[in-house]
């Protein structure tokens, strides 16, 4: 517990970084008003930008990130230079700076340039997506393909497949099917996106109507047209363009910064909603807030790529065991599912044993490794 003075005013902890530093009075950088009218400044631990972003930074998670970078550039310089394709590691700095010709320019610029710039941005939204989730539901295994966002996308690319074949890009099905599962999970509730219970609930239902729906649509559809389906469906970065490029990036561009305003509300909400209340940090709309953006990441990168599975459950949970801290750490989940779905795909397009296998497939091996160790753990634990 918190430490309290005995005016009700909340205290640091001795050392503390976190939201748990507390309330002080006076003017602050970046704080917000507490109850009563007090003004509560942003607790050490956190970089502020005016009064209205409040950033929880720690040394730890800033030497995370940093190494997440590096393995990042260099899993895209992988991508570009591995292969019969790829570009040679000598005249990589030149044809990214315009010197590309013949070969070079083609890889880059159609065939594995849009692809990684995809992945990376596909890999953020993910990530950044069910870092939102987790903090909201408290729930280490919440992803928004839990609430049935993915399954929707899946059965409303599967519909224009079978109905409107070559009339309709498919991406627009997966992106009308994952609206209509999330106004269908908002309506099931009863309260909207407010109750995290109630809507891992009902997303359960929905998602197992849409894979119903999915597996009806792979059956009745043609041999070759059911293959491409297939692969759809499991989540695919093959023959991505600029303009799926330009889509994920344009819906991180808007979601990120919406994200950052709601960045301390949400670590001072992981202390419990009464703590989070009385400390001004409105619990109901800030869970709302946070849904809804992490619906709107997830369906920009289900958009483009596919129902990619597990990338939104595995990044923040990776990203809390590297920094052995509370919170959302939302830039560093967003850092680590762009790596995780970067290595993926590069598995997709190098290992030799299984040609043109789905990205997806992948981070469902990923998600299933990590899985077993979250049981083995527990289970070492005596949990289980």
């Amino acid at each position: 517990m918190t430490p309290r003075t005995p005016s009700g005013t909340t205290t640091e902890r001795p050392g503390g970084t976190g939201p748990a530093a507390g309330a002080r009075g006076g003017k602050g950088a970046g704080g917000s008003t507490g109850p009563g009218g007090t003004r509560t400044a942003a607790p050490r631990g956190f970089l502020t930008l005016g009064g209205a972003v409040a950033l929880p930074v720690r040394r730890i998670s800033v030497v995370v990130a940093l190494v997440t970078v590096v393995l990042l550039l260099a899993a895209a310089t992988a991508t570009l230079t591995l292969g019969r394709l790829g570009v040679s590691l000598a005249d990589l700095p030149g044809a990214l700076t315009g010197g590309a010709r013949g070969k070079d320019a083609f890889v880059l610029e159609r065939l594995r340039g849009p692809r990684l710039v995809v992945g990376i941005g596909t890999g953020a939204a993910f990530g950044l997506s069910g870092a939102l989730f987790q903090s909201v539901t408290r729930n280490p295994l919440g992803s928004p393909d839990v609430i049935g966002l993915g399954a929707g996308a899946g059965a409303g690319a599967a519909i224009v497949a079978l109905l409107l074949p070559g009339t309709v890009p498919v991406w627009t099905g997966a992106l009308a099917g994952a609206a209509l599962a999330m106004a269908l999970v908002y309506v099931s509730t009863g309260s909207g996106f407010r109750n995290p219970g109630r809507l891992v609930v009902a997303g359960i239902g929905v998602a197992a109507i849409a894979t119903a729906v999915i597996q009806y649509v792979v059956y009745a559809v043609e041999r070759d047209k059911a293959a491409v389906l297939t692969a759809y469906v499991n989540g695919s970065l093959a023959a991505r363009s600029w303009d799926h490029a330009t889509t994920i990036w344009l819906v991180l561009l808007v979601a990120a910064p919406l994200t950052a305003l709601i960045a301390r509300r949400l670590s001072i909400g992981e202390m419990g909603d009464e703590i989070a209340g009385g400390l001004g940090a409105e619990p109901r709309t800030t869970k709302t807030l946070a849904v809804l953006l992490s619906i709107v990441l997830s369906a920009g990168a289900v958009s483009v790529a596919g129902p990619i599975s597990f990338v939104a459950l595995t990044a923040p949970q990776i990203a809390k065991r590297l920094t052995r801290g509370s919170g959302p750490h939302l830039l560093l989940s967003a850092l680590i599912g762009a790596l995780l779905l970067v290595l993926a795909d590069l598995c997709a397009q190098q290992l030799p044993l299984f040609e043109n296998l789905p990205v997806g497939i992948y981070t469902m091996a990923i998600g299933g490794v990590y899985l077993g160790y979250l049981l083995l753990r527990e289970w070492r634990k005596g949990v289980l």
